[in-house]
């Protein structure tokens, strides 16, 4: 089996790089070897492979620069996928990629479910939204992994951009009123390439294909999500200006930024659950572990 992996080098692609590689032939990239702003130039990529499964990990995720650069977000967050799509049609190969809470409007009390309507309001989850719906015109075997606050080890996230914040500040203000479940890039790996491994070994594997909502257990809003990131930060040692007591909660309209943000992106899950036979631990366990990696190395 042969394995397409982009965006190798992403929070998700990382992690990918590494449930993927088990499993096959793993063929990954990343820019400069891939262009998402040209779409067209991935087709004879994908051609040259000719994988068994295209994972696509890349996207624009820039939320707030996206409203100001809404061809480029439109170009890797829509066109490209449609590009995959095609080309994943043409070869009867699968392709699996994500898609994001912001494709809903966020003003639905309970959880979201993958047939309730969208309505993005954000340039990015309008991008995202559109890529959907491209996937889906091509008739190409799919799965499209709808996912929220995801974070990692690696790169930047809002667990590590609060740690550095409380080690400066003796005051801060976090968001109180938008509700989802931190979900890790660890987590999605693992989901993604058990998918894969039931995919291949499924007898009528086509009636798996389709869109899945895959977050971690529970909720918690930002403002909770950072006092237990310091409170764990704390346990382990870290030197910090200020107590999770002293974190204060804010209204959303009190942190205004360009891009609008669901306040509620709670995600059903049971579908994936279901089909795929996995369970999604509570958010706080792979918190917990992201701390402590970041214990190990010294990064508190």
């Amino acid at each position: 089996m042969k394995i397409l992996l982009l965006g190798k080098g992403g929070q998700v692609g990382w992690e990918l790089q590494r449930s993927l590689a088990v499993l096959g032939d793993l063929f990954a990239y990343d820019h400069p070897e891939i262009d998402f702003s040209q779409p067209e130039t991935l087709r004879a990529l994908v051609q040259k492979i000719q994988p068994d499964f295209i994972v696509n990990s890349a996207a624009y995720t820039a939320v707030d620069k996206a409203e100001s650069d809404a061809e480029m977000a439109r170009l890797v967050n829509a066109e490209s996928v449609k590009v995959l799509a095609e080309e994943a049609k043409k070869l009867n190969a699968w392709l699996i990629h994500y898609s994001t809470d912001y494709v809903f409007d966020g003003t639905k009390d309970g959880q979201y479910f993958e047939d309730d309507a969208t309505n993005p309001q954000s340039v990015y989850g309008k991008t995202k939204c559109e890529g959907e719906e491209l996937l889906r015109q091509t008739h190409a075997n799919h799965l499209m992994f709808r996912t929220s606050w995801v974070y990692a080890a690696r790169g930047g996230n809002f667990a590590k951009t609060m740690l550095r914040l409380a080690k400066e500040k003796t005051e801060l203000s976090v968001v109180a009123d938008q509700i989802g479940a931190p979900t890790s890039a660890e987590l999605l790996a693992d989901v993604t390439a058990l998918a894969i491994h039931k995919i291949q070994h499924s007898p009528d594997a086509a009636i798996l294909a389709g869109t899945y909502h895959v977050i971690a257990s529970g909720e918690t809003s930002w403002h909770a999500y950072a006092q237990y990131v310091f409170e764990l930060a704390i346990a382990r040692g870290a030197k910090l200006s200020l107590t999770p007591a002293q974190v204060k909660p804010i209204p959303t309209e009190a942190y205004p930024v360009p891009a609008p943000r669901p306040k509620n992106s709670k995600l059903n899950t049971q579908k994936v659950q279901q089909a795929f036979g996995v369970q999604l631990p509570d958010w706080r366990y792979h918190v917990t572990r992201l701390i402590d990696e970041l214990a190990e190395q010294g990064a508190l």
